[in-house]
């Protein structure tokens, strides 16, 4: 049986990878006099008067919603609200069990920014933080920042920040088993939605000056054609040096580069044109785009994956 196959089995038979447990359980009349009427009655007075005694006597201090309208779901694209309900139930799991905290699905039955904002508005009297999922560029940026404005409670879009934490820890690794320094590396982020641009951002912040962007199209510049709002803005702080031209170009002479793109898109070439001791960190979903046997065996230092995490010294 392949892990696909298993995969597809499991799923059935868990019918949902989540499930409601009660805390308090009601054995006796006094037992729901207590959870329920008429004894909830008082913590609700305590709540109308002071809603931060929310997060004292409800789940709100320890419950999110994830959050998806199903259009970019990982490697799957716009597959819809209710293809898109295992992941969020998956990412529901990893919340419980790796972090303790109560996660719950909501799957959104629009793409409209408007609606989508709406309705996390209203549901946000319930939770302690919204993770926002798998919803399409340039859309998550707005939806984002909006609900960050609107809203008193965390709200963490996992594709963009979640994406973009994790890939500066492996390249802070990768930079000491290298020795490379950020300030001379050249960077290379291949995919310019929610995911590239966020890594981008944050490598900047973090101190490398040189990155450069690119799409389906190339290399991404002021003058590239059919760029969104955001990649317009990101053409103001990468490629300075307004270079052209493809993928294959911009990996010569790079020292990393960072892929959230398509599957084997880069060649052995490609990676054995980058300076020495490159570092490669290759994402796509669930193939990325290039295995690691193949760069390691162009002269890749560093090789990562979204799937395994491969390095070599």
């Amino acid at each position: 049986m392949t892990n696909n196959e298993k995969a597809l089995k499991m799923h059935e038979e868990w019918n949902g990878k989540i499930e409601t447990t009660a805390k308090a359980h009601v054995n006796s009349r006094e037992d729901l006099a207590i959870a329920y009427t008429p004894g909830v009655a008082e913590p609700c007075k305590v709540i109308a008067q002071d809603p931060e005694a929310a997060y004292k006597y409800t789940m709100k201090a320890n419950t999110v919603a994830v959050v998806s309208d199903g259009s970019a779901v990982l490697g799957l694209g716009n597959i819809g609200a209710l293809a898109a309900m295992p992941v969020m139930e998956g990412k529901a799991v990893l919340f419980k069990e790796f972090g303790g905290v109560n996660a719950v699905p909501i799957c959104l039955d629009t793409q409209d920014t408007e609606e989508i904002i709406k309705s996390v508005v209203n549901i946000a009297p319930a939770f302690g933080g919204i993770n926002l999922e798998d919803i399409s560029a340039p859309r998550c940026f707005e939806i984002e920042t909006r609900l960050k404005e609107l809203l008193n409670i965390p709200v963490f879009h996992d594709d963009q920040h979640g994406t973009a934490i994790v890939v500066l820890a492996g390249i802070i690794n990768a930079l000491k088993v290298t020795g490379k320094k950020k300030e001379d590396c050249r960077v290379v982020v291949n995919g310019a939605g929610s995911a590239g641009v966020a890594i981008t951002k944050l490598l900047l912040t973090y101190g490398f000056p040189h990155i450069t962007m690119c799409d389906i199209n190339g290399i991404i510049s002021k003058n590239s054609p059919n760029l969104n709002w955001m990649q317009q803005q990101m053409t103001e702080v990468t490629n300075l040096e307004e270079r052209t031209g493809t993928l294959a170009d911009a990996l010569k002479g790079a020292d990393i580069f960072v892929g959230v793109s398509a599957p084997n898109i880069v060649s052995k070439e490609m990676v054995a044109s980058m300076n020495k001791d490159a570092i490669l960190f290759a994402m796509a979903n669930p193939v990325p785009e290039i295995m690691p046997d193949l760069a390691k065996e162009a002269g890749a230092k560093v090789v990562g994956t979204g799937r395994s995490d491969s390095r070599t010294r």
